[in-house]
């Protein structure tokens, strides 16, 4: 072959390569968005989607670091390792695409047991006293006041005692409480999903940006 047409096919591989490695940095994005979007872990506890966040961290650095062997592969026309690379890639193609499928379900199926958690949640918060569950109390004290919302289903939940972050001024100076009157339930929920379904969308969308880059290697 000729060594000019050679030469433009190792850049080629390397550009391609380059875009691999790009995927995975986004796929490892994608996972720490993930995790910072599935805060409120003791309030929503039924399922733990931040497991699923940290195989996509774990999977996208892989990525990153296998795209060096297809550089390398490509660099000194070693067949062997190029093979490798592709065969790496497709399998974890697939564990990406499993990730996905775990936020996209979790997404479909969040009402069923997204209630129960949160009145549960509400529930242990009155039983206890002093500084017991102290993080679950900030969990629920942060829901409130980032999504304006009092309780669950409204402040009545609170039984006529909603607590500061419940109260509509900024600052709260005022005593007995004002609380906004929608619950967090609804607005908690529709949050959730937005941010897995973004999630699941956005590594199924990479998944398919590196089969095509694979076709073309």
């Amino acid at each position: 072959m000729n060594r000019s047409c050679v030469t433009c096919l190792k850049r080629w591989m390397v550009f391609l390569h380059m875009l691999y490695w790009t995927s995975g940095a986004f796929v490892q994005a994608f996972g720490i968005y993930g995790m910072f979007k599935s805060e409120y872990g003791l309030i929503i506890n039924t399922f733990k989607p931040h497991y699923a966040s940290n195989c996509l961290i774990v999977t996208g650095a892989i990525v990153c670091c296998v795209c060096y062997l297809g550089i390398l592969g490509a660099l000194r026309e070693n067949r062997c390792m190029l093979i490798s690379f592709y065969i790496i890639m497709f399998l974890l193609m697939l564990v990406e695409l499993a990730m996905a499928c775990i936020f996209l379900v979790v997404e479909r199926e969040i009402d069923r047991y997204f209630e129960d958690d949160f009145i549960r949640a509400l529930d242990t918060y009155k039983l206890s006293s002093g500084g017991e569950n102290q993080t679950l109390k900030d969990e629920f004290h942060s829901i409130q006041a980032t999504f304006d919302c009092c309780g669950v289903h409204g402040p009545s939940d609170w039984e006529g005692r909603p607590p500061i972050s419940c109260c509509i001024d900024d600052p709260c100076n005022i005593f007995p409480v004002i609380p906004w009157k929608e619950g967090c339930f609804g607005k908690l929920r529709a949050w959730f999903k937005m941010n897995f379904l973004n999630i699941g969308a956005g590594v199924v969308s990479l998944a398919i940006i590196q089969c095509f880059l694979v076709v073309l290697g």
